[in-house]
């Protein structure tokens, strides 16, 4: 075996990760300029290996900020998760960093089932978790 070998490259090459990404754009944009944006970007995440990147998005839409960000009061949200190399994602959030219309972004490593609006959450019954049992 080769203890000192890279386990994301195979036979030479980088293996796709999932990924995970929040955006917060601009709310004074239309949704087919953030349909543009969006396109744009995620042309960038393509790979021989993953031509199709994008496994799923979720818009939000317009949402009112927990604190200013670039004097906006209000963002529009879209939640997406995707397959890419890890190499492809300099370039994207370099592009990202660039754009004047995405106000803040996330990417992280996506671990699970893709998140909801706060508003769609199931009930948690936790009365079942408690300790200390009479």
């Amino acid at each position: 075996t080769d203890a000192g070998a890279d386990p994301k490259t195979e036979g030479g090459c980088q293996m796709t990760r999932k990924y995970e990404v929040v955006y917060i754009f601009d709310s004074a944009l239309t949704e087919e300029q953030i349909n543009e944006k969006l396109d744009k970007l995620h042309a960038l995440l393509k790979t021989a290996e993953r031509p199709e990147p994008i496994t799923a998005a979720n818009h939000w839409g317009r949402r009112t900020l927990a604190y200013q960000i670039a004097g906006k009061d209000v963002g529009y949200y879209v939640v997406v998760q995707f397959e890419t190399t890890p190499s492809a994602l300099v370039e994207y959030e370099r592009i990202m960093k660039l754009d004047e219309g995405v106000l803040r972004y996330l990417v992280v490593v996506n671990e699970g089932e893709a998140p909801r609006p706060a508003g769609s959450l199931p009930s948690r019954d936790d009365d079942d978790d408690e300790e200390g049992d009479e």
